[in-house]
């Protein structure tokens, strides 16, 4: 897990982070790795609507038409984090970690947002071998969701966003 700090500071790159389903967990990950206080500057918590908007700058609009839970929401948190911040990257997550739909958005739908030097991006959170199948309302296809109970989903999420990190910076 700590291959993304080293290349981090042997860039001189610092990374923040902005959380709303896993509160806290990411930024806590990063933190307990030695060298994290050499380029990890910190984060927002935003387990509110509200919060996105004051602290992350997500726009109000953005939410209303897209959601909280979804990739532009993702990407905006990561981009406007990054920016408040002043980071050469940051990472966010939105998603639903249960017991109950949101948004219409079954448990288990996760997004990570990504912004970098490069640009920005939102990824649909799929970590390896903890994945299941449910059914949005309405809908006739299942669609593939993060498995677990809410904090299995959690710390797998956060587990993806730094492995995500880990491949981009190794230039997969």
């Amino acid at each position: 897990m700590a291959n993304f700090l080293t290349t981090l500071t042997e860039r001189r790159q610092t990374l923040s982070t902005c959380e709303s389903l896993t509160a806290g967990r990411l930024a806590s990950l990063i933190a307990a790795q030695p060298g994290a206080s050499e380029l990890f500057v910190g984060g927002f918590v935003t387990y509110s609507s509200e919060l996105k908007t004051q602290l992350a700058g997500v726009p109000a609009q953005l939410i209303d038409d897209h959601g909280a839970v979804s990739p532009e929401c993702a990407e905006a948190m990561a981009v406007g984090t990054r920016e408040k911040l002043g980071t050469d990257w940051a990472l966010a997550l939105t998603g639903v970690a249960g017991p109950a739909l949101q948004e219409d958005n079954p448990v288990g739908v996760v997004w990570l947002g990504i912004a970098g030097p490069e640009g920005s991006k939102s990824i649909r959170v799929l970590p390896e071998g903890h994945t299941r199948w449910a059914l949005r309302p309405g809908a006739t296809e299942p669609e593939e969701v993060v498995d677990g109970d809410r904090v299995e989903i959690c710390q797998h999420s956060a587990n993806f966003a730094i492995e995500t990190l880990e491949n981009i910076l190794a230039g997969n």
